[in-house]
């Protein structure tokens, strides 16, 4: 499988490493060359200094190749944007998107992106592990 990530925080860089050590060839991309240190030196994918919304570096990570499309910056327009270029422009099968803000994550939803929001997910997790009487 072919996975191209835009984002190399702690998210980006444990989803990179878990497709690479499933056998599938990943391309990861970050606007910031020290956020490759998270792969660590052995790391057998492909990490790209760039702008995940720039169609050229988009091209040059391999997206018109690739099986799935994940952007996990921590900016949510930079997310929804390289997600939607993914989807519309590239036609990526399976595209998913980091949306922090709750509000943002239903809108775009609503609008056919798949979408996960940490912020509901985290409350969710915490509210669950609280015993009630």
């Amino acid at each position: 499988m072919n996975v191209v990530i835009v984002g190399c925080g702690r998210v980006g860089a444990r989803l990179s490493l878990q497709f690479v050590r499933e056998g599938d060839d990943v391309t990861i991309i970050d606007q910031n060359a020290a956020a490759f240190a998270r792969l660590g030196n052995n790391f057998a994918g492909n990490a790209l200094v760039g702008n995940g919304i720039d169609e050229d570096m988009l091209r040059r990570a391999g997206i018109e190749e690739a099986d799935v499309f994940v952007a996990v910056t921590e900016g949510d327009n930079r997310n929804i944007m390289a997600c939607q270029m993914a989807q519309h422009i590239f036609n990526v099968p399976r595209v998913i998107c980091k949306i922090n803000d709750p509000v943002r994550n239903e809108v775009y939803m609503k609008l056919g992106l798949k979408t996960f929001c940490p912020t509901i997910v985290g409350a969710e997790t915490i509210h669950s592990m609280i015993e009630k009487d």
